[in-house]
């Protein structure tokens, strides 16, 4: 295997890991990224996909208690039932617009002019979001009703946009709902794993002629890359939510944006996808 190629799937993985559950879009710094490593074409394309289970993997492992508890306990607590219907709800609103949408999205909103676009609108939108008074109507993901877990899907949903960022559309909705930030954190990450499980399995089903063990060696770097670096990102991100706000990251999210405009319309790097 090209020690190169190993090279470019462990930086990607790694920019997956940490960009995955933070509100700074993994997909637009994927997309960056790949451009830059010039590993953006149907390959390349394939293996983003497979690494989001690297991601996927931190998840469930971080919050493997919770989670088995969960659905152990289905059949006879009310609680564990009312959770998995949340997210089942939840998850809706993005599945059902991505079949509709998803194909003509990929094929007009990825490219960077988008994504910067979508990386400003978006930290603007935290900032908004941020300086708004925020009243708690919910401190635990026991207390959300479904009509709640609905109106986070909604939010969720802009997602398809690339650049605007799964998690950050969740957090900053659920916030805005009346979730507290612990709280529409805590539910970004369970909504992650059916969201992201379902993604990526579909992908790789439509994408199966591109399937070859030739590429298991890069894959497999990848997804070891993103496990590690979304295991510490979701770790330290449940100890940063406790204390601080998102505004950080939306101050990032349109310096970035910015950039990427710049060097598009300067000529300095060619955004080709």
């Amino acid at each position: 295997m090209d020690p190169l190629l190993l090279l470019k799937a462990a930086i990607l993985g790694v920019v997956e890991g940490l960009t995955e559950f933070l509100p700074v879009s993994s997909t637009g710094h994927l997309i960056l990224a790949a451009e830059l490593l010039d590993f953006h074409d149907a390959r390349g394309k394939l293996f983003e996909i497979v690494i989001q289970s690297g991601a996927i993997l931190a998840v469930v492992w971080e919050f493997r208690a919770k989670i088995g508890a969960v659905l152990a306990g289905a059949a006879r607590d009310p609680l564990a039932r009312r959770l998995l219907v949340n997210i089942a709800i939840a998850f809706v609103p993005l599945a059902a617009l991505g079949m509709v949408f998803g194909k003509a999205l990929k094929a007009n909103l990825f490219n960077a002019p988008t994504v910067a676009a979508a990386f400003i609108i978006g930290g603007l939108v935290i900032l908004w979001a941020e300086r708004r008074a925020h009243a708690v109507r919910i401190d635990s993901v026991d207390e959300m009703t479904p009509l709640d877990a609905l109106k986070v899907g909604v939010a969720q949903a802009f997602a398809l946009i690339p650049g605007t960022s799964r998690s950050g559309a969740t957090i900053i909705g659920g916030m805005l709902f009346g979730l507290s930030r612990k709280v529409a954190t805590e539910f970004t990450f369970y909504l992650a794993i059916p969201t992201l499980g379902v993604a990526t399995l579909y992908s790789l089903y439509k994408e199966r002629e591109l399937l070859s063990l030739d590429d298991l060696g890069i894959w497999v770097v990848g997804m070891v890359a993103a496990f590690v670096s979304a295991f510490a990102c979701v770790r330290w991100l449940i100890r940063y939510v406790a204390t601080h706000t998102f505004v950080p990251f939306a101050w990032y999210r349109i310096a970035f944006g910015v950039l990427v405009l710049l060097t598009a319309w300067s000529g300095l790097i060619h955004w080709a996808a």
